[in-house]
């Protein structure tokens, strides 16, 4: 499928399945083409309190175009089988908010389509790796960044994705985090703190794969070409980069066994974004959700935190878990969660208590606030104010 064909292919989606479908656009490629979205969810269009958001990318470069067709047999399976009545599709749809972006690069692969198609750093010091909220460099937004880039980077911004895999060729094999390296060394072993996690990812994907060629399997080696990294350092997703086949170009011929050689692959490695925990953090005497509350878990050194509304998403394998979250303005929360072997989360949810700082804080914001509004109501002088854990003294 080229650009319009693609765009054709995803609004008869849209038409077949519009109460579970949703298209939307993250931005325009260096040449002005649409970068778009299929939504898939029972809700689509919006965010549900609880409900995870899961990705795929494909079409990062342009002349690895298989995973741009597979996505769109994915999107067309998905709103066949719902249709159908088919309770795994039914309650994948109704529990996951599925997010399907075909094409990173439609201009490498609109040009390459004119062309004859081919097949084909860490620190030094590791004590001072940052393994959460890595900070993105300001360049990363300049004009010298791919608008490409800039629109998937702002695109996991603004959704809180929990776990993702971009779709590339050439290769048959599946890398995760950390998979590049600071000397380029294909046998230095670079782990996460979340390990054992990403190493189910990786072998649910390859073991129900069934595109066996021993001539293409290669071992894992360093590599920038993906998004895992970056996932994981800036974000709270978990990703992973799966080649999907020795030719980066297949023929169309082929594609119909290619598809199902990944069907299977692709549906179970969704289903992994419900392992784990999962849970909202509140205020304790509000309800209200709390946003940007920090999730710990005893001995992972890989922090995540809450989205806009309070709730959250931790990838974990089955296991007990001490859970610590933290939030400004409250005191801290610690609970014991376990994770079981069945495909769904263990909710752990936390109520925060604020601190008397904060609530004294809020009282005196409340009263500059009414003060502003009503010229003859009389407050005592606060300019006096010092902090508590300081003096003691609360006002003059």
């Amino acid at each position: 499928h080229n650009y319009k064909e693609m765009r054709k292919l995803m609004k008869s989606v849209n038409e077949m399945c519009p109460d579970i479908t949703h298209i939307y656009s993250i931005g325009k490629s260096y040449m002005g083409l649409k970068l778009y979205v299929m939504e898939i969810s029972d809700n689509p269009g919006k965010h549900e309190l609880g409900e995870p958001e899961f990705r795929y990318v494909a079409g990062m470069h342009g002349n690895e175009v298989l995973g741009r067709e597979l996505l769109l047999n994915l999107m067309e399976y998905i709103c066949h089988e719902y249709k159908r009545g088919n309770q795994r599709i039914v309650h994948l749809v109704k529990e996951t908010r599925i997010h399907l972006l075909p094409s990173m690069n439609p201009d490498g692969y609109e040009w390459l389509q004119k062309q004859e198609p081919s097949s084909t750093g860490l620190p030094e010091n590791k004590s001072k790796l940052i393994n959460h909220y890595f900070p993105i460099p300001e360049y990363y937004t300049s004009e010298d960044v791919a608008p490409e880039t800039r629109a998937v980077i702002s695109w996991m911004q603004t959704i809180p994705f929990v776990l993702s895999a971009n779709l590339h060729g050439g290769e048959l094999v599946v890398t995760y985090p950390f998979d590049m390296t600071k000397d380029w060394a294909p046998r230095e072993h670079t782990p996460t703190p979340d390990e054992s996690f990403f190493r189910w990812l990786a072998t649910v994907y390859a073991s129900t794969n069934h595109n066996i060629n021993p001539d293409c399997i290669t071992l894992p080696v360093s590599s920038s070409v993906g998004m895992n990294d970056f996932s994981y350092l800036h974000t709270n997703c978990f990703e992973v980069t799966v080649e999907l086949s020795c030719d980066k170009f297949p023929h169309a011929s082929e594609l119909p066994i290619e598809w199902e050689n990944n069907k299977e692959s692709l549906l179970v490695y969704m289903e992994q974004v419900h392992r784990g925990i999962k849970g909202v953090v509140k205020d304790k005497d509000t309800e209200a959700g709390i946003a940007d509350a920090i999730i710990k878990v005893d001995d992972i050194d890989h922090h995540i935190r809450s989205a806009f509304d309070g709730d959250f998403w931790r990838l974990l394998n089955p296991g007990d878990y001490d859970i610590t979250v933290t939030a400004e303005g409250y005191f801290p929360a610690t609970r014991s969660c376990r994770v079981e072997y069945e495909h769904y989360p263990t909710i752990c949810d936390f109520h925060l208590t604020k601190t008397p700082k904060q609530r004294l804080r809020e009282i005196l914001a409340k009263g500059d606030q009414h003060t502003s509004h009503n010229k003859h109501s009389y407050y005592p002088n606060t300019s006096s104010y010092k902090d508590p854990d300081e003096t003691g003294i609360i006002c003059k």
